[in-house]
């Protein structure tokens, strides 16, 4: 019997995602060859171009593997296939990049170090043993190198170093893990590392890393490039050069970070679960948020008042080398004094860390985006990013919905900005709290960049609704100078919008927006809202009683005056403030007093950040702070988890539809408490349930009238992970589904995403 000729057919295949920088180009070879196909491959700016010839069944065999065995660090969005002429190609190859300039593609972020580079850094007879950027397709800087599209060396960092002719063979080699790896590099052709004193001399050392090492061992404050940026190194078990840290950085309380060189290290100090152990150990490894073991041994000022610690493993071969070296946890925290950016070049890093570090590992390879390092949480047995920048950005949040060019311009403090365009969000690294001009100069620089890498002319920008922001202020001059609409936005709408975009959800939410500060369209201050949202418009259906901030922004960073400030409104002359707040002047303490009552800079709040610094001042264990959110984090580490402390009474009254939940109540009770003696971790923790059961409460007033049964939680108070658990569990006592933030920040470092989606909905309404 005569054998039928299977046909031949001819296909392009157009792959979108994060599919350069991560090996696509070389698997999509290997896997052509494996099915005997022939054809090309190459780059675009927009995405990966495949041309196949062959029999019909290998070439759907290739298409059922292209997604199913594809590099782990790729992450494919999109798989186009169309029909072509057969043109006869006898092979199959990679060929050069294509560049068009209106078109866009998905960029992967910096990648920790893979296994493979690792066994090879630690290996005597590799040509890179102990070479401090070695890197391949799997791991190493992308984002941060990166200066245009498409992804190849020349338009990175890189272009500068010319390869050697080994490095050349391998990155020709489409057999080779490092195949067309831009930052390709060995001792003889890469980057070099040097140590410099203050004063930017050179130190002669045959082994910089040994030297270095052995310095951080003789208590020593280092600084060193890192892959976005400087980090601020020191021995983590010396409480005498975490405290010099401390002094010469000014930064007197808030948590520093700690790297430790492995997994079977992160136990000896902290409890780690499994899932927190597959964060610490992915390809962003981030900060994670542990709890501290009793007797751990580290400084005890590493995160004073708290009880947890923050804890990364090595992400770049630098990071392996030194604590593999000094065996020691290394304090690693922003190479910057506080409230500034983390500096990122070596001229830079001399000028503003000269009084701060004794010593500077530098290096040569360029760093053209500056990079924090991300935060994580673990809770409700997900990893919920707290700051997002190494390791996830600029990964997009993909969008329910397609949407216009838009920049939501963020929040003053916790800094991002988003910008989208089709179904995407590319929200930015995390930027910082914007109060000075060079956090300024860092967002403008790093809109430029997002702009120009997505290919985005923003035709509408939205912002927050306070008047003096300076996010606010620049989206006014901006939106004027290009002749652009803008659109404000209420920051309790944008919290809640943020975690309903990021969840998919498009039907209307109540959403529980709690935090420090949000300009309310009532003019006053909220935090603590209970809204019924979508993504055009929201309603206050509930809200915390308005009380007194006596001052202002000094209530703020000294929690007593809000204590006082509360209690006075409350109930009057008749309590004994020198008494409970020794320590404040009695004359500062009746002024405080006579601000509330007459109305002067007593601005009202209803936040639900401001109630646990009030009670947290009044309990005695934060009355002054230093960091933002710190009153409220050490009552958190004060409160027992005991089940069986009870809660605290609060009245809901009803004012014009919109529910007021009364405190007095609340705190009567906790001063009886309080004057009784009861332990403050008794009282902390009747505080964070009763607060859950007010939740709970409200949100099911709202429910039975609303029939809506998801319940979003956003703001900074949900990093609390006492009241953010317990406050699922009411809820869901409650019969109602809570949503809560996964990919985005719940704090300020969110809303941006929730501005862009408001502003995209808003088009046809009156624009600011």
């Amino acid at each position: 019997m005569e054998k039928v000729l299977e046909a031949i057919s001819a296909k392009q295949i157009n792959v979108r995602g994060v599919v350069q920088g991560v090996g696509f180009r070389p698997f999509v070879y290997l896997l052509a060859r494996q099915h005997g196909l022939s054809g090309y491959v190459f780059n675009t700016p927009g995405d990966v171009t495949i041309v196949l010839e062959g029999r019909n069944s290998e070439i759907e065999r290739f298409l059922r593997d292209l997604r199913a065995k594809a590099p782990p660090q790729s992450h494919i969005e999109s798989v186009e296939i169309s029909e072509r002429s057969i043109q006869g190609y006898q092979s199959f190859e990679i060929r050069e990049s294509r560049v068009r300039e209106d078109d866009y593609q998905l960029i992967s972020p910096d990648l920790a170090t893979c296994q493979a580079c690792r066994d090879e850094i630690f290996d005597p007879s590799d040509r890179r043993y102990r070479y401090p950027f070695i890197n391949c397709t799997n791991c190493g800087p992308r984002f941060t190198i990166i200066r245009d599209i498409p992804y190849d060396r020349p338009r990175t960092t890189m272009y500068k170093f010319k390869m050697c002719p080994s490095c050349q063979r391998e990155y020709d080699d489409p057999l080779d893990r490092r195949f067309h790896a831009q930052p390709n590099a060995c001792p003889v052709c890469g980057p070099r590392l040097e140590l410099l004193n203050p004063a930017g001399e050179r130190i002669n050392a045959d082994d910089v890393i040994a030297y270095a090492s052995r310095l951080l061992r003789e208590g020593k404050i280092l600084a060193i490039k890192g892959l976005g940026g400087f980090l601020l190194c020191c021995d983590a078990t010396n409480d005498g050069v975490v405290n010099l840290l401390r002094q010469r950085k000014r930064r007197p309380s808030k948590p520093f970070a700690i790297m430790v060189k492995n997994l079977e290290e992160v136990r000896k100090y902290c409890e780690v679960a499994e899932i927190e152990k597959l964060v610490l150990s992915s390809t962003a490894s981030p900060i994670v948020l542990l709890r501290n073991r009793n007797n751990h041994g580290l400084s005890s000022q590493i995160a004073p008042g708290l009880k947890q610690t923050g804890v990364m493993l090595p992400y770049t071969p630098l990071h392996h080398l030194l604590l593999n070296e000094t065996d020691l946890p290394l304090v690693m925290t922003s190479g910057n004094y506080s409230e500034e950016p983390i500096a990122s070049s070596n001229q830079e890093a001399l000028y503003k860390l000269k009084n701060i570090a004794d010593y500077f590992l530098v290096h040569d390879r360029e760093i053209y985006s500056r990079y924090d390092d991300s935060v994580v949480m673990v809770e409700q047995n997900a990893p919920l990013i707290i700051r997002r920048a190494r390791g996830y950005a600029p990964y997009p949040i993909s969008l329910p919905f397609e949407a216009k060019q838009i920049m939501g311009c963020g929040a003053e403090l916790k800094n991002t900005f988003c910008l989208t365009r089709d179904k995407y969000a590319f929200i930015s690294q995390h930027i910082g709290d914007m109060e000075n001009e060079e956090t300024l100069e860092h967002f403008e620089q790093t809109v430029k960049i997002y702009c120009r890498l997505f290919r985005i002319k923003p035709e509408l920008i939205a912002c927050d609704m306070h008047p003096d922001y300076l996010p606010v202020r620049w989206a006014e001059t901006r939106a004027k100078a290009d002749g652009l609409p803008m659109v404000r936005v209420q920051h309790h709408h944008a919290h809640v919008v943020s975690c309903m975009v990021e969840n998919s959800i498009s039907s209307p939410v109540i959403g529980v927006a709690m935090d420090g500060t949000g300009f309310g369209s009532d003019s006053r201050i909220w935090g603590g809202e209970f809204l019924v949202a979508d993504y055009k418009n929201f309603r206050r259906l509930a809200h915390l009683e308005y009380l007194p901030l006596p001052g202002g922004e000094a209530a703020i960073a000294r929690p007593y005056r809000t204590a006082i400030g509360y209690l006075y409104r409350l109930f009057g002359d008749d309590l004994p403030f020198s008494t409970w707040f020794k320590g404040v002047n009695p004359e500062e303490i009746d002024l405080i007093k006579q601000q509330v009552k007459q109305g002067i800079n007593s601005p009202l709040t209803s936040s639900c950040g401001r109630l646990f610094d009030a009670v947290s001042a009044l309990l005695g264990v934060r009355r002054v702070v230093s960091y933002e959110g710190q009153a409220a984090a050490e009552l958190e580490a004060v409160a027992c988890e005991t089940e069986t402390v009870g809660m605290y009474p609060f009245e809901i009254q009803s004012e014009n539809g919109v529910r007021i939940i009364r405190l007095a109540e609340m705190f009567n009770d906790l001063l009886a408490d309080f004057r009784s003696g009861v332990e403050n971790s008794l009282i902390a923790a009747k505080f964070h349930r009763s607060l859950a059961r007010m939740t709970g409460e409200v949100c099911s007033l709202i429910a039975s009238e609303t029939g809506i049964r998801q319940v979003v939680l956003s703001g900074g108070v949900f990093q609390n992970r006492l009241l953010f658990n317990l406050i699922i569990r009411e809820l869901k006592t409650h019969g109602l589904e809570p949503v809560f933030h996964r990919l985005v920040p719940c704090n300020d470092g969110g809303i941006s995403l929730g501005q862009a989606a408001v502003a995209n909905f808003s088009l046809d309404k009156e624009m600011a």
